[in-house]
């Protein structure tokens, strides 16, 4: 799907304007992901046990598995649907196990991300592109402006 929406880019102020709602929404994502984890690995481990003899035998569970697996499947997409609302706030997931969200940015002139995890009060860290949430480093320690002015977002 190409889309033809220039990049946005966020100063500090401006992703911190986003996080009441990004925080309700990853809060969904996050439990609505481990329970999505539990519920497949669950499903498996009773799939492996209940293998029939035969490939035409049915076990007892199989059509109550069969529900709990077209089940899975529609909370997979609800999932999907929550990612769908960070990326339309310019959010982009990096870890639903513990909501771990990135918004570009641009430092120094160059692209970067604003850091976030879930359980934060506000963004206070950013990290290069290739860096990951290992990589980042606090705002308060450099010289990042939280308005950069608008030639340099667009």
């Amino acid at each position: 799907m190409n889309s033809t929406k220039p990049k946005q880019y966020f100063t500090v102020s401006e992703a911190n304007q986003r996080l009441p709602l990004v925080r309700v929404i990853v809060d969904d994502i996050v439990i609505l992901h481990r329970d999505l984890s539990e519920r497949a690995e669950r499903i498996a481990l009773i799939r492996k046990a209940a293998q029939p003899g035969s490939r035409d035998e049915q076990t007892v569970y199989s059509e109550e598995l069969d529900e709990a697996e077209k089940d899975l499947e529609l909370d997979r997409q609800r999932l999907e649907g929550f990612i769908g609302e960070l990326v339309e706030l310019g959010a982009e997931l990096k870890d639903p196990s513990i909501g771990l969200i990135d918004f570009p940015t641009l430092i120094d002139g160059r692209e970067a991300y604003l850091c976030w995890k879930r359980g934060e009060n506000e963004i206070a860290f950013w990290h290069e592109l290739d860096a990951g949430f290992e990589g980042r480093q606090s705002l308060l320690e450099n010289s990042v402006s939280s308005d950069n002015s608008d030639d340099d977002r667009h």
